[in-house]
């Protein structure tokens, strides 16, 4: 279909059904079978993993790169300040209200509409693969990350996140540690013991103090928090041990490998991270689909908040309709006319280099 104005009600519409429909995360099971329903009507028989769809053009090429689309269609649970039923997809003023309207169903079904304005061309220089997942709001492993070894080879990645179609051309990564001196239990009235939360200062004053050498143009340093201690039963015994938990943003500059190694050089403490699954990530600003957006008045940023883009290995933008800032607050919404916006900005973008 290259019909912009059905594409486009046709997906507010299955925004409203998607609404309708509780789908935290891990629990994405009545979506996805509404995504697959709404596929097949349209001709299309998407593969399916759990609760993660994806499909190729129809004219697929193994000879041509491809472009991923993807967003997911998993939520948060609805803020408590709610005023409105978050399930109830009201349109009011020119709003659509409802839990997972801005982040991110309405980049999702944007993306959907996209993939079908390009579906049946035979003419495209790329192919388009079009995923939609489940569990990015948990960092799931059970969404995008599961399905990536059934995509096949991917050139780069458009991600539907809320960004008011904004260029975020990279994002910062995250490692949590948790980190352990050691010392030796005594009495503290007496010299006795080995203080672990003595041993344990040195360490977190470099935490607080290091800066990496390398610092990215878009993000700046590397930003390490420590962000909780414990050590210690009771006051008149010297602790054994300390634990303390440090919270790092890792900036496109470095590989999560790279920062672990660098603070393992450093510190005396055991550092064991929770894991280094989310990965910064980035597109070079004169990358073809990045300078696509700029011609069409877009700017590019630098975006602190994680995404699924965290789990690719290639290229990826971020950028869709809606706002970051509404994400998870009460009574969620995102603007009819972003989604006509969004839908629009996006071919134009694609069809410029595809």
């Amino acid at each position: 279909m290259t019909d912009t104005a059905a594409l486009y009600q046709q997906a507010v519409d299955l925004l409203q059904q998607l609404i309708t429909i509780p789908s935290f995360s891990r629990e994405e099971g009545l979506t996805a079978d509404l995504i697959e329903k709404f596929l097949q009507q349209q001709g299309i028989k998407p593969n399916r993993k759990k609760n993660n769809l994806w499909e190729w053009n129809k004219h697929f090429d193994a000879s041509k790169p491809t472009i991923l689309l993807n967003s997911h269609h998993d939520t948060v649970k609805p803020n408590p300040g709610y005023t409105r039923d978050p399930f109830d997809a009201k349109i009011e003023d020119g709003k659509l209200y409802g839990l997972g309207s801005n982040d991110a169903g309405g980049c999702l079904v944007s993306l959907i509409a996209v993939f079908l304005f390009f579906y049946e061309r035979q003419d495209l220089k790329y192919n388009l693969c079009l995923a939609t997942t489940a569990e990015e709001e948990i960092s799931g492993v059970n969404g995008l990350e599961l399905i990536i070894p059934e995509l096949g080879k991917l050139d780069f990645g458009i991600v539907g996140e809320p960004t008011q179609m904004q260029l975020a051309i990279a994002e910062k990564g995250l490692m949590v540690l948790d980190c352990v001196t050691h010392g030796k239990a005594g009495h503290a009235a007496r010299e006795e013991g080995d203080n672990a939360i003595y041993k344990a200062l040195p360490d977190i004053e470099w935490f607080r103090t290091f800066r990496f050498p390398i610092e990215s143009e878009v993000f700046g340093p590397v930003k390490m928090s420590v962000t909780i201690i414990n050590a210690g039963s009771q006051h008149n015994v010297v602790p054994a041990s300390c634990t303390f938990t440090v919270d790092v943003r890792v900036t496109d500059a470095y590989r999560n490998e790279e920062v672990l190694e660098i603070i393992r050089q450093h510190v005396s403490c055991d550092v064991t991270p929770r894991s280094i699954r989310l990965k910064p990530s980035k597109i070079d600003k004169e990358h073809p689909i990045v300078q696509a957006g700029i011609a069409l008045g877009r700017a590019t940023y630098g975006s602190p908040t994680t995404s699924d883009q965290s789990l690719l290995d290639i290229p990826s933008l971020k950028v869709g309709p809606g706002d970051s800032a509404r994400s998870h607050t009460a009574d969620e919404f995102v603007y009819l006319d972003e989604i006509r916006e969004g839908i629009g900005l996006y071919i134009k973008m694609l069809e410029s280099i595809i």
